[in-house]
Protein backbone atom coordinates (compact mmCIF):
# COMPACT_ATOMS: atom_id res chain seq x y z
CA UNK A 1 0.00 0.00 0.00
CA UNK A 2 2.67 2.69 0.94
CA UNK A 3 4.56 1.72 -2.37
CA UNK A 4 1.66 2.79 -4.23
CA UNK A 5 1.03 5.93 -2.29
CA UNK A 6 4.74 6.68 -2.96
CA UNK A 7 4.60 5.87 -6.64
CA UNK A 8 1.05 8.05 -6.71
CA UNK A 9 2.98 10.75 -4.62
CA UNK A 10 6.22 10.70 -7.24
CA UNK A 11 3.46 10.65 -10.13
CA UNK A 12 1.59 13.45 -8.84
CA UNK A 13 4.94 15.13 -7.93
CA UNK A 14 6.46 15.10 -11.91
CA UNK A 15 2.94 15.65 -13.68
CA UNK A 16 3.14 19.55 -10.88
CA UNK A 17 7.00 20.08 -12.05
CA UNK A 18 6.12 19.45 -16.21
CA UNK A 19 2.82 21.31 -15.44
CA UNK A 20 5.15 24.36 -13.40
CA UNK A 21 8.20 24.64 -16.82
CA UNK A 22 4.98 25.01 -19.21
CA UNK A 23 3.70 27.65 -16.92
CA UNK A 24 6.67 29.47 -16.77
CA UNK A 25 7.50 29.47 -20.06
CA UNK A 26 3.75 30.71 -20.66
CA UNK A 27 4.63 33.28 -18.14
CA UNK A 28 7.67 34.33 -20.44
CA UNK A 29 6.29 34.20 -23.60
CA UNK A 30 3.26 36.49 -22.54
CA UNK A 31 5.49 38.99 -20.51
CA UNK A 32 7.92 39.21 -23.55
CA UNK A 33 4.63 39.81 -25.40
CA UNK A 34 3.76 42.33 -23.38
CA UNK A 35 7.26 44.30 -23.71
CA UNK A 36 6.97 44.42 -27.21
CA UNK A 37 3.21 45.93 -27.64
CA UNK A 38 4.49 48.27 -24.49
CA UNK A 39 7.76 49.27 -26.95
CA UNK A 40 5.62 49.94 -29.70
CA UNK A 41 3.09 52.07 -27.91
CA UNK A 42 6.50 54.08 -26.23
CA UNK A 43 8.20 54.82 -29.52
CA UNK A 44 7.26 57.51 -31.14
CA UNK A 45 6.64 57.57 -34.99
CA UNK A 46 8.74 59.83 -37.14
CA UNK A 47 6.96 62.75 -38.35
CA UNK A 48 7.96 64.43 -41.74
CA UNK A 49 6.89 67.21 -43.39
CA UNK A 50 6.21 67.57 -46.87
CA UNK A 51 8.14 70.09 -48.93
CA UNK A 52 5.51 71.14 -51.42
CA UNK A 53 2.96 71.46 -48.93
CA UNK A 54 4.57 71.33 -45.56
CA UNK A 55 1.66 68.99 -44.92
CA UNK A 56 3.44 66.69 -41.52
CA UNK A 57 2.72 63.14 -41.67
CA UNK A 58 4.04 59.88 -40.17
CA UNK A 59 7.50 59.19 -41.89
CA UNK A 60 6.30 55.75 -43.14
CA UNK A 61 3.33 57.28 -45.09
CA UNK A 62 5.48 59.49 -47.32
CA UNK A 63 7.66 59.49 -50.31
CA UNK A 64 11.29 60.41 -50.12
CA UNK A 65 13.26 61.60 -52.65
CA UNK A 66 16.87 62.17 -51.68
CA UNK A 67 16.74 63.71 -47.87
CA UNK A 68 12.84 65.12 -48.47
CA UNK A 69 9.72 64.14 -48.04
CA UNK A 70 6.45 64.45 -50.09
CA UNK A 71 2.91 63.20 -49.05
CA UNK A 72 1.42 62.40 -52.37
CA UNK A 73 3.34 61.43 -55.74
CA UNK A 74 1.36 64.80 -57.02
CA UNK A 75 3.66 67.02 -54.68
CA UNK A 76 6.94 64.92 -56.19
CA UNK A 77 6.06 65.21 -59.39
CA UNK A 78 5.06 68.96 -59.47
CA UNK A 79 6.87 72.31 -59.57
CA UNK A 80 6.48 73.73 -55.88
CA UNK A 81 6.34 77.08 -54.85
CA UNK A 82 10.03 78.39 -54.54
CA UNK A 83 10.95 76.72 -58.32
CA UNK A 84 12.13 73.51 -57.10
CA UNK A 85 10.60 70.26 -59.10
CA UNK A 86 10.73 67.40 -56.45
CA UNK A 87 11.22 64.09 -58.31
CA UNK A 88 14.44 65.77 -59.71
CA UNK A 89 17.96 65.68 -57.54
CA UNK A 90 18.92 68.86 -56.54
CA UNK A 91 22.58 70.34 -56.86
CA UNK A 92 22.27 73.63 -56.73
CA UNK A 93 24.85 75.91 -58.93
CA UNK A 94 26.40 79.29 -57.55
CA UNK A 95 26.15 80.33 -61.26
CA UNK A 96 22.50 82.31 -61.08
CA UNK A 97 20.96 85.61 -60.53
CA UNK A 98 17.64 87.11 -59.77
CA UNK A 99 14.88 87.58 -62.30
CA UNK A 100 13.79 90.73 -62.38
CA UNK A 101 10.49 91.24 -60.16
CA UNK A 102 7.55 89.38 -61.77
CA UNK A 103 8.91 88.12 -64.61
CA UNK A 104 8.41 84.83 -65.15
CA UNK A 105 9.77 82.31 -67.64
CA UNK A 106 8.03 81.65 -70.79
CA UNK A 107 10.36 80.21 -73.12
CA UNK A 108 12.40 77.00 -72.65
CA UNK A 109 16.33 76.36 -74.42
CA UNK A 110 16.75 72.89 -75.35
CA UNK A 111 20.94 72.05 -74.86
CA UNK A 112 22.95 69.74 -75.03
CA UNK A 113 26.22 69.07 -73.38
CA UNK A 114 28.86 66.29 -72.59
CA UNK A 115 32.29 66.20 -70.88
CA UNK A 116 34.19 65.33 -72.26
CA UNK A 117 33.39 65.93 -75.36
CA UNK A 118 32.07 62.21 -76.39
CA UNK A 119 32.76 60.88 -72.94
CA UNK A 120 29.45 59.79 -72.43
CA UNK A 121 30.03 56.64 -75.13
CA UNK A 122 32.26 54.49 -73.24
CA UNK A 123 31.58 55.55 -69.88
CA UNK A 124 29.04 57.14 -67.40
CA UNK A 125 30.62 61.31 -67.12
CA UNK A 126 27.26 62.54 -65.25
CA UNK A 127 29.27 64.07 -62.32
CA UNK A 128 31.53 65.68 -64.41
CA UNK A 129 28.83 67.88 -65.97
CA UNK A 130 27.54 67.95 -62.26
CA UNK A 131 30.40 69.33 -61.08
CA UNK A 132 31.30 72.02 -63.97
CA UNK A 133 28.08 73.26 -63.19
CA UNK A 134 28.30 73.94 -59.62
CA UNK A 135 32.61 74.95 -59.92
CA UNK A 136 33.94 71.41 -58.18
CA UNK A 137 35.33 70.41 -61.44
CA UNK A 138 38.93 68.58 -61.06
CA UNK A 139 40.53 69.83 -63.70
CA UNK A 140 43.32 67.21 -63.64
CA UNK A 141 41.04 64.54 -65.14
CA UNK A 142 41.35 65.81 -68.89
CA UNK A 143 42.73 67.90 -70.77
CA UNK A 144 39.52 69.54 -71.84
CA UNK A 145 38.51 70.39 -68.30
CA UNK A 146 41.36 72.87 -68.36
CA UNK A 147 40.11 74.67 -71.11
CA UNK A 148 36.76 75.18 -69.83
CA UNK A 149 38.45 76.12 -65.87
CA UNK A 150 37.44 79.38 -65.63
CA UNK A 151 33.97 79.22 -67.22
CA UNK A 152 31.07 79.67 -64.82
CA UNK A 153 28.31 78.29 -66.22
CA UNK A 154 24.98 76.65 -65.20
CA UNK A 155 21.19 75.39 -66.74
CA UNK A 156 18.17 74.62 -64.54
CA UNK A 157 17.79 71.36 -65.45
CA UNK A 158 20.43 68.65 -66.80
CA UNK A 159 18.71 65.09 -68.30
CA UNK A 160 21.33 62.04 -68.47
CA UNK A 161 21.76 59.58 -70.59
CA UNK A 162 19.66 57.52 -68.46
CA UNK A 163 16.83 59.65 -68.33
CA UNK A 164 17.98 61.08 -64.46
CA UNK A 165 16.82 64.31 -64.21
CA UNK A 166 19.07 66.95 -62.33
CA UNK A 167 18.31 70.45 -61.07
CA UNK A 168 20.90 72.94 -60.39
CA UNK A 169 19.04 76.38 -60.43
CA UNK A 170 15.13 77.51 -59.03
CA UNK A 171 12.82 78.28 -61.97
CA UNK A 172 12.03 81.86 -60.29
CA UNK A 173 16.10 82.50 -61.14
CA UNK A 174 18.34 82.87 -64.14
CA UNK A 175 20.67 80.07 -64.45
CA UNK A 176 23.64 81.09 -67.09
CA UNK A 177 22.82 79.10 -69.98
CA UNK A 178 22.25 81.42 -72.93
CA UNK A 179 24.90 83.47 -72.96
CA UNK A 180 25.02 86.28 -75.78
CA UNK A 181 21.48 85.18 -77.61
CA UNK A 182 17.80 86.59 -79.26
CA UNK A 183 14.26 85.23 -78.85
CA UNK A 184 12.57 87.07 -82.05
CA UNK A 185 14.19 90.35 -80.91
CA UNK A 186 13.87 89.68 -77.17
CA UNK A 187 17.96 89.64 -76.03
CA UNK A 188 19.39 88.05 -72.83
CA UNK A 189 17.30 85.18 -73.13
CA UNK A 190 18.53 83.91 -69.74
CA UNK A 191 16.26 86.45 -68.20
CA UNK A 192 13.67 85.29 -69.69
CA UNK A 193 14.04 81.48 -70.31
CA UNK A 194 14.42 77.93 -68.25
CA UNK A 195 17.23 76.11 -69.48
CA UNK A 196 17.31 72.47 -70.23
CA UNK A 197 20.51 70.60 -71.11
CA UNK A 198 20.36 67.02 -72.55
CA UNK A 199 23.92 64.91 -71.89
CA UNK A 200 24.60 63.98 -75.62
CA UNK A 201 26.32 66.12 -78.88
CA UNK A 202 25.71 66.01 -81.96
CA UNK A 203 26.96 62.61 -83.11
CA UNK A 204 25.06 60.74 -81.44
CA UNK A 205 21.22 60.08 -81.24
CA UNK A 206 19.72 60.82 -77.82
CA UNK A 207 18.33 58.01 -75.70
CA UNK A 208 14.52 57.07 -76.02
CA UNK A 209 14.40 57.29 -72.11
CA UNK A 210 15.66 60.97 -72.88
CA UNK A 211 12.71 62.04 -74.72
CA UNK A 212 10.37 60.67 -72.26
CA UNK A 213 12.15 62.43 -69.22
CA UNK A 214 11.82 65.88 -71.46
CA UNK A 215 8.63 65.17 -72.31
CA UNK A 216 7.29 64.61 -68.67
CA UNK A 217 10.00 68.07 -67.60
CA UNK A 218 8.06 69.86 -70.47
CA UNK A 219 4.35 69.09 -69.33
CA UNK A 220 5.28 69.50 -65.22
CA UNK A 221 6.96 73.28 -66.49
CA UNK A 222 3.78 74.24 -69.02
CA UNK A 223 1.20 73.74 -65.76
CA UNK A 224 3.18 76.22 -64.12
CA UNK A 225 4.23 78.50 -66.69
CA UNK A 226 1.44 78.11 -69.55
CA UNK A 227 2.65 80.38 -72.07
CA UNK A 228 6.12 78.72 -72.68
CA UNK A 229 7.45 78.06 -76.03
CA UNK A 230 10.55 75.70 -76.38
CA UNK A 231 13.32 76.44 -79.06
CA UNK A 232 17.10 75.30 -79.42
CA UNK A 233 20.40 77.03 -78.59
CA UNK A 234 21.31 77.46 -82.17
CA UNK A 235 17.69 78.96 -82.27
CA UNK A 236 18.64 81.95 -80.08
CA UNK A 237 22.59 82.00 -80.52
CA UNK A 238 22.80 81.38 -84.47
CA UNK A 239 26.06 80.23 -85.77
CA UNK A 240 27.22 80.78 -82.18
CA UNK A 241 26.06 77.97 -80.94
CA UNK A 242 24.59 74.55 -82.32
CA UNK A 243 22.93 72.41 -79.91
CA UNK A 244 20.85 70.79 -79.58
CA UNK A 245 22.51 69.29 -83.10
CA UNK A 246 20.95 67.36 -86.05
CA UNK A 247 20.38 64.51 -83.97
CA UNK A 248 17.70 66.14 -81.71
CA UNK A 249 14.60 65.05 -83.30
CA UNK A 250 12.17 67.83 -82.86
CA UNK A 251 9.19 65.28 -84.51
CA UNK A 252 9.99 62.59 -81.88
CA UNK A 253 9.96 65.93 -78.98
CA UNK A 254 6.85 67.11 -80.42
CA UNK A 255 4.67 63.87 -80.62
CA UNK A 256 5.45 62.65 -77.03
CA UNK A 257 4.32 66.26 -75.37
CA UNK A 258 1.63 66.68 -77.89
CA UNK A 259 3.14 70.68 -77.30
CA UNK A 260 1.34 72.87 -80.14
CA UNK A 261 3.54 73.58 -83.31
CA UNK A 262 2.98 77.15 -82.54
CA UNK A 263 4.69 77.13 -79.13
CA UNK A 264 7.90 75.53 -81.08
CA UNK A 265 7.93 78.59 -83.15
CA UNK A 266 11.55 77.25 -85.12
CA UNK A 267 9.46 74.45 -86.68
CA UNK A 268 10.11 70.56 -86.50
CA UNK A 269 13.29 70.19 -88.82
CA UNK A 270 16.41 68.78 -87.67
CA UNK A 271 19.16 71.06 -87.55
Amino acid sequence: MIKWLLLFAGACALYLWIKGKKQTKLDRDEAAKLKAERSKVVEPEVIVRCLHCSVHLPKSEAIQQEDRFYCSRDHLDSLDAQGWMGSAAWRISPNQDFRAEDLAPDLVVIHHISLPPGGFVDRSSTQFIVDFFQNKLDVSLHPYFQEIADQRVSSHFLISRSGEVYQFVSTQKKAWHAGVSSFFGREKCNDFSIGIELEGDSNHPFEDIQYSALAKLSAQLSAVYPTLQFAGHSDIAPGRKADPGIQFSWNKFQAKTGISLKKIPFGLDPR
